[in-house]
């Protein structure tokens, strides 16, 4: 039992004008395995260089749990050096995993080692790249980002799964009101239908990624990952052209961001409670419905 997933086109370089009429305006991933390759990173950022030059740096570690719904934002689960941690993933599987964090904040001169693919798009967001670690067993939950930006998402020291979905399958995936995720209690895996029968018939795409491709993720676009090895990514985030799309990522960061949270401190469990039992009359009624169409 699973979805009904496609492989991810790939492809080893691509045009700007192929890009922009094959995928970006039709909002249609892709993997580019050769983007990366003149980058300096793509020889250097191993698990050892990131000890040598950020070993020092204490970062929070998240797992796989189900998130708190009486609290905010996720929780670390653990903070760690992030050498140890790097020695850790590096060394046996683990849950735990750093999540969307601005090293470049810290060691700035890391910013020398990456090249914005401005030959592609514009719009891109230089004050925030960010990267993931995870150790294999390490899963991100389904989700898409709340900002709603295109993602440029580069891979290094291993093997990770992604499973997308495109954003108008939101209802039938379960996705939490006022939030940007969906409900944490099934396996993306390996999904129960009759549990959950919004998600038979779900189509999305499945893809592999290895050190140095680069998948691009249309704005919007659910994900689920899950490290295959201890590993690490870069996102690389850019603005949609459209003032209209822009403006529906900024009510997004407001509704799902500010007012969620203030509700969620407010009303604690019960309004966590409430919101999953919103999000599956949301999914069976989308269900009745054959949405989307």
């Amino acid at each position: 039992m699973s979805f009904i997933l496609k492989p991810v086109d790939t492809v080893e370089s691509i045009s700007p004008e192929d890009f922009r009429t094959n995928y970006l305006l039709l909002r249609k991933p892709l993997v580019i395995k050769g983007l990366s390759k003149s980058w300096p990173a793509r020889e250097k950022w191993n698990v050892d260089y990131f000890k040598a030059v950020a070993g020092d740096l204490e970062v929070p570690l998240y797992d796989n749990s189900k998130a708190d719904p009486s609290k905010p934002v996720n929780s670390a689960a653990a903070r760690m050096k992030m050498g140890d941690y790097l020695d850790l993933i590096k060394s046996e599987p683990t849950e735990l995993r750093i999540f969307l964090f601005n090293i470049f904040k810290h060691r700035p001169e890391l910013l020398k080692d990456i090249e914005l693919p401005k030959e592609l798009m514009g719009g891109f967001i230089e004050s925030m790249p960010a990267m993931f670690f995870g150790g294999s067993n390490s899963v991100t939950f389904l989700h898409y980002d709340i900002d709603m930006p295109h993602l440029f998402h580069t891979h290094f020291g291993g093997r990770k799964q992604v499973i997308l979905f495109d954003y108008k399958w939101k209802r039938r995936l379960y996705c939490i009101p006022n939030a940007t995720y969906a409900l944490e209690d099934y396996d993306v895996l390996n999904p129960d239908f009759e549990k959950f029968p919004a998600l038979k018939g779900v189509e999305g795409y499945e893809v592999f990624l290895e050190h140095g491709d680069t998948l691009f993720m249309p704005r919007a676009m659910w994900h689920w990952m899950k490290y295959l090895d201890g590993s690490f990514s870069l996102s690389l985030r850019a603005w949609d052209e459209s003032w209209v799309q822009k403006a529906e990522s900024l009510f997004s960061v407001v509704t799902a961001g500010g007012v969620d949270s203030l509700l969620k401190m407010a009303l604690k469990a019960p309004y966590a409670k409430y919101r999953e039992k919103l999000a599956v009359k949301w999914a069976e009624e989308a269900l009745a419905k054959g949405e989307p169409k």
